[in-house]
């Protein structure tokens, strides 16, 4: 597996979409091309693109505004959005990301169990059954098709602020996403997990819906916290690193546990 995940259709059109709007010199409250234009200048589908500007909108860099168009957003100015797929992530951002979604994908669940539609349902296991052709390798058509599954899940509740939350929450944190779908590093586990949550959301099952997405996430986050423990310090003298950046090498499952760290200690002698 690379060690860089592999930018999806998405992250390059957020891109282009921010030099854009740096190359053409707009300032906040300037108005951008339509949708069908910015559609026909980048050829992608207006799907895609409107999961880009999505999320843009959710960064502030853009504001959408029903009815009247798309205008670059006042934080344009103080935001710093690099490049995704090479940022440094740190431990903390990824495990507190996942505390999020344990508090509020759960509770979702078991309302989507309630009130999901025979259409809804169909596309939540449309959703599983692209996830299931790309289990050998495709990291970013697989990333995307387990986020279509949470997103589906999260809207069949019915709440459309909550459906909100979590969209935005994994759209903005697309780049931590890709990340832990990379060091757990366990897809058809990850895969079967998500199964078992969609039969007891057809089952109409709320309680076992809940429960399973609740076990799935932490299930998640224990995994993550593990590979991403710091390997044991070679002195006494060296403190804790606290928030440290670890190599993406150290997350790996071949790499862990890290090999020890010192000689083997020597028996001492005892006096004759």
């Amino acid at each position: 597996m690379s060690e860089v995940a592999r930018p999806t259709l998405s992250d390059a059109l957020t891109e282009r979409m921010l030099e854009l709007i740096r190359t053409g010199g707009h300032r906040p409250g300037d108005r951008l091309p339509s949708t069908r234009e910015l559609s026909q200048r980048f050829a992608v589908t207006t799907p895609t693109l409107r999961e880009a500007l999505r999320r843009l909108e959710a960064t502030g860099a853009i504001e959408l505004r029903h009815g009247s168009g798309i205008y670059v957003g006042a934080a344009i100015e103080r935001l710093v959005l690099p490049n995704p797929n090479m940022r440094e992530i740190h431990a903390a951002q990824l495990l507190e990301l996942l505390d999020a979604r344990i508090l509020i994908e759960p509770p979702l669940a078991a309302l989507a169990a309630r009130n999901a539609d025979g259409d809804e349902l169909r596309a939540l296991r449309q959703a599983l059954d692209e996830a299931s052709r790309h289990l050998r390798g495709e990291d970013a058509e697989l990333h995307d098709a387990n986020m279509t599954f949470h997103r589906a899940t999260a809207r069949m509740a019915g709440n459309s602020v909550l459906h909100e939350v979590v969209d935005s929450l994994l759209t903005v944190h697309g780049p931590e996403q890709r990340e832990i779908l990379q060091i757990f590093d366990d897809r058809r586990r990850d895969h079967e997990e998500h199964l078992a949550i969609l039969e007891a959301v057809e089952a109409r099952d709320a309680a076992q819906a809940e429960q399973r997405m609740r076990a799935h996430l932490v299930d998640v986050k224990t995994v993550i916290e593990h590979r991403m423990q710091p390997p044991p310090m070679r002195t006494k003298e060296a403190g804790p690193c606290t928030g440290h950046v670890w190599p993406r090498s150290a997350w790996r499952r071949s790499s862990w546990p890290p090999a020890a760290a010192t000689a083997p200690r020597r028996r001492r002698r005892r006096p004759s």
